[in-house]
């Protein structure tokens, strides 16, 4: 016999005791035992502890009792299936007891044991930290604990088996149980137990759900309350779960049950139906949509009977049909909205009207007649509140449900809530504040938007609305924020500070209001510390959204408590307050800016506590960290008038550096020191620090380097020759391991410090220059250079040739510069990647930059390399890109060799040749206008054979040209453009709709219009090509084109209409553009423009054609590319444009796109994964026909002897498919659908898709979720 077995058999030995005591602790370690992972039981230990725990259950002692029924739970994954099957038939037996507490006992029994069976598909799935293919799919149960879908694979028939036949054995006793009416006890155990399991285990019970149907209906007659209010619950389960049919014929039974309100009926059995439609609203509302237009008018008739349970019952219905069917309550909205104004002020038991009265007469010493009042109030009968509770819930349903109408509930809904915050009943205000919260955020201008001066948009029209509003809300909330109640403080600091961050300043004239309600919150110690952390919260928000001037006069009272607040003993409240006095500095005494307001009176105290935190060591290390940076900032900003407190604040920070914990916030807080236009003197710190940070730099916390490079580059910067050189030449040294590609953003960091000390001692660089230089080198040679670390490399190597001395020659350093391709074999062609090329003569650029005598000389030397005939291809190429750099200063001399040299050069046979020299004529033409464009336009005329480089050449020059300097010279080219937009080749066509594009933005209130003309007049080619200029017009910064753009969108949108097929295209690519890069252009224009895009997105037949290959036969979609664009278009639209779609119409065309070709496929699946995060509701209505082509692809075959693409395509589809199955199974409703519970069982079942699907899991647990995808 094993040590576990012999342990558990003297355990159960000991449970035999009759001493309670014994069979208590033994019952005890049994339990301890049974949750231990590594446990195993053998048949004989099974059947002897199943045997033990059922007598447990009767045991006289109830503590025994209590600890047996909880050691049922882990033992039911510890044993057979037909153990289980006997713990179950036991406890069933025992809920049919005469003894009450033995039938409490064994309901308390059968809700364990179903707790701890594997739940029916749903939700995201965990994998254990055990070896991947020992298990499968693991799923959540309810209160956060994991259950395995498929445990270890041995066990998973087991698993999924044994929860149905339980759920079987189970069921059968239930409805009989429910069924009889002797014993409501039993009754009411019955229905609990059976709403667990049909909440957790709906779909495997789908034999027996019409059995179960028929057994609840009978309860809601029942005349107790208690079993017809579980029936409800139990009935809103089933209604998830069930299948269609059964679905309507509960929802037919409900609404024939309905009388009409003016019949009569018992009041109880009106309130049990309407419940039960608002429960099955809330568990299966997207099944409900088909019948809300019966269902609505009649729930809103019982409204009126004079009845506040039934009213609070009908405004619940509402609710839940707003959240679940947005789209067919559309009709009904503007009668639920009158009946939530109506019954949100409900209230016939109390006389708001007296409040005033009441504050007037109000006295320091009213507590007593306040006690009164209140008593006088709370009657226990008045259920009115609920009714105006469930009103103010269903508004904010309605509102963030319905964003359309945005403006009519400003006009309509939000005057009402504001009157409201005056509400008696806290819970109600609370709900109320939580509806005008969801309308400013519903408000809140979306990312990217731009209102237009001239003409006003809709989200500009609601702000304005919303800033109208202000006052009211200020007044309404002046004296809840003085309420005694801190749940109404909270909800009023919640709702300002939304309501500051939408509407930025808008609260400067109240704020006497608001710091009164600050410093009542602040002071208030008598409650608990939440709210004073919530009202330092809102007054740090509010330091970053009103203006300084607004705070000035209310500094002397509010600073003081926030002081208060820094001393104070619990960690929580001193972090916050050490953030507020940080954001108080940096927002009332701004660097760089004249000070408005005199900081004498406030620095003595706001130092003395700031410094009493920073001395204190036994502090939590948040408030460590904050007390750092306070100081930082008091020292960066108020330094100068600091006194006496400046060098110990000093000496303190470098102290803080010393210490491995507070390191990096101290690192932090010197930069913000050193960066300080206050420019104070930190020779006391310099000498010991600059050891230090030099240390920092060879940590592996990356975080911790990027801190000290932007401290020692600010300190460089600011100190400059105070910085003591032996001390430098420490730091200096550990910069060349740090100039390396293995992270690009320190190595910038580490150039940039270099460029600083370069110029400020550039003897100390000289040491370290060879090394530095070296690394710098190598650097600049990798393809994967940022702009960034580009930047810095040039002002670098500036600054080493621009000292005086220069620390390194400017020959030398040119030559170190262009070694790696001068060095190159002559005939082994450009190795070096393109990108270096660019690189490289960026550098040789600066220097000449740098070094404006040496530019002609350089030039000339350019030239020759790029004439000879002995060059390289690489010297060439770098010898062009140089040139377009350096050709611009290097005089009327090089620039007239030039033009022949860049000319010739267009006839190289080298590629990389040609595409260097198209670059360097254009680049170099910019700067010569008058000289260069003429000659480049009639080359352009004159050598057609080379006019795909003049045309780039042309598009560099339109580039970098000055925008006036091309007015002289726009008619001709515009002319020479639209020649040839009809040429044949696409790539032409690509390049002149670039030019044309630059071109306009020379001129743009001139030349936009004309694009009018031409879409009118033009040939297709010529259509198209107007439409990509337009899509060179948009970029995702602000630009002054974006007005005349945003009026002109409408008319070159129309272009989808155009019969031609490049043309739409074009359209789409133009529309993705401006989705994607700057949507605030066509948000207002959407309800045109999406009819005709949903219009692109459906298979025409006629563009379908058959093509012969010589006995086979292949069928071209040309109108495929088309459609892909449209959907690119739809994707980018949820990113950007989510409150302007209608989403159930979209849905309608995603649905069509999950049966189309395999690119269309697979950008829908991605977009529905993304719908089913963003916009769970309509997407849960329609599951059942989206689950249909998901499932079509995953089960989808390749037909024998497919090539290797074909499969791979395949495969490459199922896991997109299972992507989007894994999303739509984060809605929770999801898993009870009946067809999705088919479809996981499938999945299941399928060692292929099931092992597909597990490695979905892990990759989307293991990598963030992207929430964009690129298509423009």
């Amino acid at each position: 016999m094993s040590t576990a077995a012999f342990h558990i058999s003297s355990l159960l030995e000991k449970m035999t005791s009759s001493d309670k005591d014994f069979r208590f602790m033994a019952t005890s370690d049994l339990m301890s035992e049974l949750q231990k992972d590594s446990i195993q039981l053998d048949e004989d230990s099974e059947r002897k502890v199943v045997k033990m725990l059922l007598r447990l259950l009767e045991d006289k002692n109830g503590e025994v009792q209590n600890l047996a029924v909880k050691c049922l739970g882990p033992l039911v994954g510890k044993v057979k299936e037909y153990q289980v099957e006997t713990i179950v038939d036991a406890l069933c037996a025992n809920m049919r007891s005469e003894k009450e507490q033995l039938r409490d006992i064994a309901g308390i029994g059968l809700k364990t044991v179903l707790s701890e069976l594997p739940p029916a598909a749903t939700g995201k799935y965990v994998f254990p930290q055990k070896h991947p293919e020992d298990f499968d799919l693991y799923l959540p149960g309810q209160n956060g604990v994991i259950w395995p879908l498929l445990a270890p694979r041995e066990s998973r028939k087991r698993s999924s088996g044994l929860a149905t036949n339980v759920c079987r054995k189970i069921t059968g006793q239930l409805t009989s149980a429910i069924a009889q009416q002797e014993d409501v006890a039993v009754q009411l155990e019955a229905l609990d137990i059976l709403s667990d399991m049909l909440s957790r285990l709906g779909a495997p019970l789908g034999a027996f759900h019409a059995s179960l149907l028929h057994c609840l209906l009978p309860q809601l007659r029942s005349p107790r309350l208690a079993v017809r209010k579980r029936a409800v619950g139990a009935l809103g389960h089933l209604a998830a779960a069930c299948s269609t049919d059964l679905f309507v014929e509960l929802a037919d039974h409900l609404l024939d049950r309905l009388p009409g309100p003016h019949v009569p009926a018992s009041p109880a059995a009106v309130r049990t139906l309407i419940q039960c439609l608002g429960s099955v609203g809330r568990q299966a509302g997207h099944r409900l949509g088909a019948h809300l237009d019966r269902l609505v008018p009649l729930v809103e008739e019982f409204c009126s009977l004079d009845d506040d349970e039934l009213r609070e019952s009908c405004l619940q219905a509402f609710e839940a049909f707003l959240k679940k069917c947005p789209k067919e309550m559309g009709p009904h909205v503007p009668s639920v909205t009158s009946l939530c104004l109506q019954y949100m002020k409900h209230d016939p038991n109390y006389n708001y009207d007296s409040d005033g009265e009441e504050e007037q007469m109000e006295t320091e010493d009213s507590e007593f007649s306040e006690q009164e009042s209140e008593d006088e109030y709370s009657d226990d009968d008045d259920m009115s509140w609920k009714v105006r509770r469930a009103a103010a819930k269903c508004m904010a349903a309605l509102i963030s449900s319905r964003p359309d109408l945005l403006p009519d509930f400003h006009r309509t809904l939000a005057p009402a809530l504001i009157c409201r915050f005056k509400e008696r009943e806290e819970n109600v205000k609370a709900d109320v504040f939580g509806a005008y919260i969801v309308l400013l955020r519903q408000t809140r201008p979306p990312k990217g938007w731009l209102e237009a001066i001239d003409e006003p948009t809709q989200t500009g029209s609601n702000l304005h609305m919303l800033r109208e509003q202000v006052p009211l809300v200020i007044k309404a909330l002046q004296r809840q924020l003085k309420d005694r109640s801190l749940r109404a403080r909270q909800g009023c600091f919640s709702l300002l500070t939304e309501l500051a961050g939408i509407l930025p300043g808008s609260l400067a004239e109240h704020m006497p209001v608001l710091v009164a309600g600050i410093i009542f919150s602040l002071a208030d110690r008598s409650s608990s510390s939440t709210i004073r952390m919530d009202s330092l919260a809102f007054l740090q928000g509010l330091l970053g959204t009103e203006p300084a001037e607004a705070f000035h006069p209310h500094l002397s009272t509010l600073l003081p408590p926030v002081m208060a607040c820094v001393s104070d003993p619990f960690y929580k409240i001193a972090a916050e307050a050490l953030l507020v006095l940080q954001e108080l500095v940096r927002a009332l005494w701004p660097l760089g800016r004249p000070r408005m307001l005199d900081p004498e009176p406030y620095i003595g105290e706001m130092s003395a506590a700031t410094l009493a935190r920073l001395r204190a060591t036994d502090l939590d290390q948040e408030v460590k960290e904050r007390a750092i940076s306070c100081m930082g900032h008091l020292v960066g900003h108020l330094g100068d008038r600091l006194g006496d407190d400046l060098e110990p604040s000093l000496l303190l920070l470098l102290d803080r550096l010393r210490n491995e914990i507070t390191r990096l916030p101290a690192v932090k807080a010197l930069t913000l020191v050193a960066v300080s236009p206050l420019r104070l003197d930190l020779r006391p710190i310099l000498a010991e620090s600059l050891p230090i940070l030099a240390s920092f730099l060879r940590k592996n916390q990356r975080a911790l380097r990027l801190a000290t490079l932007a401290a020692l580059d600010a300190l460089a910067q600011s100190q400059g020759l105070n910085l003591p050189p032996s001390a430098v030449r420490v730091v200096l040294a550990e910069l060349p391991a740090l100039v390396s590609e293995s992270d690009m953003h320190v190595a910038q960091l580490a150039v940039d410090f270099l460029t600083t000390v370069t110029q400020a001692q550039p003897t100390s660089l000289a040491e370290v220059s060879g090394p530095v230089l070296s690394e710098l080198l190598h650097l600049l040679r990798s393809p994967l250079l940022p702009a960034s670390v580009l930047a810095a490399a040039q002002g670098f190597l500036q600054a080493l040739v621009g000292t005086r001395p220069p620390c390194v020659d400017y020959a030398k350093l040119m030559d170190l510069l262009t070694a790696p391709v001068y060095d190159q074999a002559v005939d082994g062609g450009p190795g070096l990647h393109k990108q270096v090329f660019h690189s490289l003569a960026r550098c040789v650029a600066a220097l000449t930059a740098a070094c404006p005598q040496e530019a002609a000389g350089t030039a000339k030397r350019l030239v020759c390399d790029a004439r000879s005939p002995n060059s390289s291809t690489g010297v060439k190429v770098l010898a062009f890109l140089s040139l377009a750099e350096v050709g611009q200063v290097a005089g009327p001399g090089p620039q007239r060799e030039l033009k022949t040299v860049l000319l010739e050069a267009l006839g190289s046979p080298s590629e990389d040749v040609r595409t260097a020299a198209s670059y360097a004529l254009g680049r170099v033409g910019a700067g010569n206008l008058p000289d260069f464009l003429p000659f480049l336009l009639g080359q352009i005329e004159a050598e057609p054979r080379r006019q795909y480089l003049l045309l780039h050449s042309l598009r560099e020059a339109l580039g970098t040209a000055q925008p006036d300097s091309l007015k002289p010279y726009a008619e001709d080219i515009w002319a020479l453009l639209f020649q040839r937009c009809e040429g044949a080749e696409e790539g032409t066509r690509g390049v002149v709709a670039e030019c044309l594009g630059k071109l306009v933005l020379a001129n743009p209130p001139f030349l936009l219009p004309r694009f009018r003309k031409q879409l009118a007049a033009g040939q297709a080619h010529t259509r198209s090509t107007v439409i990509t200029a337009v899509k060179f017009l948009i970029s995702d910064q602000p630009h002054p084109i974006d007005p005349l753009l945003k009026s002109f969108i409408g008319e070159f949108m129309e272009s989808l209409k155009d019969p031609d097929l490049n043309v739409r295209r074009a359209t789409l690519t133009f529309f993705n553009s401006a989705v994607h890069n700057k949507p605030s252009l066509v948000r207002d224009r959407l309800g045109n423009i999406l009819p005709l895009l949903y219009q692109e997105t459906k298979i025409r037949r006629d563009l379908i054609r058959e093509v012969e290959m010589g006995p086979f036969k292949h069928t071209v979609d040309d109108g495929l590319d088309v459609r892909k664009a449209a959907f690119e278009c739809m994707y980018s639209l949820l990113e950007s444009c989510l409150g302007q779609l209608d989403i159930c119409e979209f849905l309608n065309h995603v649905e069509d796109g999950l049966k189309d070709h395999y690119d269309i496929r697979m950008l829908t699946f991605i977009m529905l994964a993304r719908l089913a995060t963003l916009c769970p509701a309509p997407v849960l209505q329609r599951v059942d026909r989206l689950i249909e082509p998901l499932r079509a692809t995953c089960i989808a075959k390749v037909k024998a002897g497919s090539v290797k693409q074909e499969f791979e395509k395949q495969d490459e589809l199922k896991r997109s498919a299972m992507r989007a199955v894994a999303a739509l199974l984060t809605i929770p409703e999801v898993g009870k659908s009946p067809i999705m519970a088919d479809f996981s069982s499938q999945i299941r079942s399928n060692p292929e898709l099931a092992a597909l699907f597990e490695s979905i899991q892990k990759d989307s647990a293991s990598i963030p979720s992207t929430d964009s995808m690129e298509l423009s």
